[in-house]
């Protein structure tokens, strides 16, 4: 038997029964087989007879076989059959983050909990002296119940011929994976994988904040000590799997619950057609998508991992993922966390500024007195009218009509708001929080390790319609727990239009550490149509944090 009779429906080795070609190596092939054995499905490599690479691949499967990590397929058989060198390992029934990726980059927090997971892998491997030699977005899967499997444990860096590698190229590939799952860019000069190179500045990688918006500050840090050389603000680097498994964990907890929408991500793509059923090793690599003109956010300077998600001064931003040219952009300094611009103290005021003031005051003080004279007259008609004949005493005539008692405001309908993450937050229940009823909800997903949503975001919330530009004087929220951290957002450009990400918001009034109801009242009115409910820091649920909105009215 040769490698080139080895075909769908032949017998290996009196076992395995070969179904389909998965992939082709440098010339060994890579089969979807039946072991007619045990009645189950299994990955069978097959290189030619007298191929080089023989003793590489049972070095290799001797060293796999030895991984005790459940996240690991194991290597279940390798031996020659009429000359052809085989090797049988687990099959994975779900896709490789390759075919995922090209239907777009994952959330932060699942592309966190993703490294995490491969990380904690390879930490156990790398104290038994070994080292898997290949990780890329083709031998990461994700299963149908959004667990992670890593495939080809020694024995793809064997098939192409690559070595054993070391835990150090292991810790460098887990950095790039989570680059490209982050940002949809592969961290290399040339395309990979099917992904478009990422942009460059000065012979510098980007990170992943700059080239795509939403991305975790904590992530963008852990990346950059990963593959910053050297990383930015003298952060110190990742070049260990345990040292990776910590420092995501810190960011995303430890838990090993695929998060929320892993195995959704999977279902998605599957329908648009970016992945298919047969696996493990991904078919022939497909045309890099188009460029995503997704406007960047700027890069807040970090420190260590312990305070990296403290902002101070702030790195120029990037017009597209494309381009590398500094566009111009606001001072971080004087803005807050939502973009608002407070005027530093010692800004110079304008010349002539308390002429005009005095101008003002004058008039103001001049027309009270006309107001003041007028009543007085009213006053005193009415009082000789009533005098006369109060039967037919009739109220006064006025030059406008009575000031407006004001009134709550209707709301036409919701929308969860989530521009940071999967875009989705509980969307079938927001119309709960405004349908009159104290006893019904949305509450957020569960966050976990700290109340700022895990690190992971700014902020999550509800865009309200006001059907109309509205005068809105007040925004009462009821909410569940304690410690839950607000803002009253509107647009901020056109009032009867709202805005798909946060940076088209602008703060009218905030609340810190509120209870059970927090009352947001702008200044002074706001005219919108449009009204945006921020929660920033959540309440303690259970093993991790949670907001919850009960009831929302909003006043005229």
């Amino acid at each position: 038997m040769s490698n080139q009779t080895v075909s769908p429906g032949a017998l290996l080795a009196g076992r395995y029964r070969i179904a389909e070609l998965l992939a082709e190596i440098d010339g060994a092939r890579v089969w979807r087989a039946v072991d007619e054995v045990l009645s189950r499905a299994v990955v069978v490599d097959v290189l030619p007879v007298g191929d080089p690479r023989t003793n590489l691949l049972f070095d290799a499967a001797r060293r796999a076989a030895a991984a005790a990590d459940p996240r690991f397929l194991r290597v279940l058989d390798c031996d020659m059959h009429e000359g052809v060198t085989y090797c049988v390992r687990e099959w994975a029934g779900g896709r490789p983050l390759e075919r995922m990726l090209s239907a777009g980059p994952l959330t932060g927090q699942q592309a966190g909990w993703l490294a995490r997971e491969v990380s904690e892998a390879l930490e156990n491997l790398h104290r038994t002296g070994h080292s898997h030699g290949s990780i890329s977005p083709s031998t990461v899967v994700v299963t149908d119940a959004g667990a992670i499997k890593v495939v080809g444990l020694a024995t793809e860096a064997a098939l192409r011929s690559a070595g054993p590698g070391s835990p150090e190229e292991d810790v460098r590939a887990l950095g790039e994976l989570l680059y490209a799952s982050l940002t949809g860019r592969w961290p290399g000069p040339t395309p990979a994988w099917g992904l478009q190179p990422a942009p460059v500045e000065h012979g510098r990688l980007l990170s992943p904040r700059q080239v795509r918006a939403g991305v975790p500050r904590s992530l963008d840090d852990i990346t950059d000590r990963l593959l910053g050389d050297p990383p930015r603000h003298h952060s110190v680097p990742i070049t260990s799997a345990a040292g990776l498994s910590a420092a995501l964990s810190g960011v995303i907890g430890s838990s090993h619950e695929p998060p929320a929408q892993m195995d959704e991500t999977v279902a998605v793509a599957r329908q648009n057609g970016s992945v298919d059923d047969a696996t493990q090793i991904a078919p022939a690599i497909q045309a890099p998508p188009a460029l995503d003109p997704t406007p960047a956010i700027p890069e807040y300077q970090q420190s260590a991992y312990a305070e990296n998600n403290g902002r101070v001064a702030a790195q120029p931003a990037y017009a597209t993922a494309a381009e590398t040219r500094p566009v111009p952009r606001q001072p971080a300094s004087g803005q807050n966390g939502h973009g608002r611009r407070k005027p530093p103290p010692d800004e110079p005021k304008p010349r002539g500024s308390w002429g005009g003031r005095i101008l003002i005051l004058l008039a103001v003080l001049a027309l009270l007195s006309v107001v003041a004279m007028a009543q007085f007259l009213v006053k005193g008609a009415i009082n000789k009218d009533q005098g006369n004949d109060t039967k037919t005493s009739a109220p006064p005539a006025t030059s406008a009509p009575p000031a407006a008692t004001g009134g709550p405001a209707k709301i036409v309908t919701g929308k969860d708001f989530d521009p940071e993450g999967d875009k989705e937050e509980r969307p079938e229940d927001v119309v709960n929080t405004f349908d009159g009823k104290a006893s019904t909800g949305w509450r957020t997903m569960s966050y976990k390790n700290r109340p700022d949503l895990g690190g992971l975001k700014d902020g999550v919330g509800i865009i309200y319609d006001l059907g109309a530009v509205t005068d809105v004087s007040k925004v009462t929220v009821s909410l569940v727990g304690e410690g839950t951290s607000l803002s009253l957002m509107v647009p901020k450009s056109d009032p009867s239009a709202s805005a798909p990400e946060i940076s088209g918001w602008k703060a009218a009034a905030t609340l810190e550490d509120q209870g059970e109801q927090a009352v947001l009242t702008p200044t002074a009115p706001v005219k919108t149509r449009y009204v945006l409910v921020w929660l920033t820091k959540l309440p303690k649920a259970g093993s991790g944090y949670r907001g919850e909105i009960s009831e929302v009215t909003v006043q005229k």
